[in-house]
């Protein structure tokens, strides 16, 4: 018998959760000791995902008494409509209130889990974005601290808010009559110059 086939084909592109987390008493040795940082572990998509406190009934857990037992819960779905694997999140904590985009999560509540998710709760921010893969079965989720809240890196926690452009002025200059004659405001430094 062939090899090819008796062996079991894996799935090539899994979907995978990037999970960035910012907390300012991270700092504390043991917060984030039960998470696998910077490694990447699969997930069965018939499973949810918890993380809480407590590491015995979540699939992830922060060592940090402020936070609850069982925070908050990732469920993976797929629709007829669309091959992307897609999640849900819904808040487990009877105490405290769980942000997505500004958007306040009661105990139980749930909603769709944007492609890019700023989530809050406690003195946590994590950002969640969500890479597509073909895979049907399972998934990844790979962990990182960040330095600074996510908050400051992302507008996605002020609804319809417009990106501003910076462009190096301080603002109490005027425009010249000809912005074509100051040329370029960046440069490509890979483009090649005759000479």
């Amino acid at each position: 018998m062939n090899v090819s086939q008796t062996m079991e084909t894996e799935e090539d592109l899994l979907t995978c959760l990037h999970i960035k987390l910012y907390n300012p008493q991270q700092n504390v040795k043991g917060l984030y000791g039960l998470l696998p940082l910077g490694a990447r572990s699969r997930h069965s998509a018939d499973d949810p995902l918890r993380l809480g406190r407590d590491a015995k009934a979540c699939t992830f857990a922060l060592n940090d008494m402020r936070v609850s037992r069982k925070q908050l819960v990732l469920h993976p779905y797929r629709t007829p409509q669309s091959p992307d694997m897609l999640f849900t999140i819904q808040n487990l904590s009877q105490k405290g209130k769980l942000s997505v985009n500004s958007s306040a999560l009661g105990y139980l509540e749930r909603m769709d889990l944007p492609n890019k998710a700023l989530i809050r709760f406690g003195e946590y921010e994590m950002l969640i974005i969500r890479e597509s893969g073909e895979a049907k079965a399972s998934f990844e989720v790979g962990f990182e601290v960040l330095a600074v809240p996510p908050s400051r890196e992302t507008c996605a926690c002020v609804p319809n808010s417009t990106p501003v452009m910076d462009t190096g002025s301080n603002g109490t200059e005027s425009f010249p009559a000809e912005p074509t004659r100051l040329g370029p405001l960046e440069s490509d430094e890979t483009l090649l110059f005759e000479s």
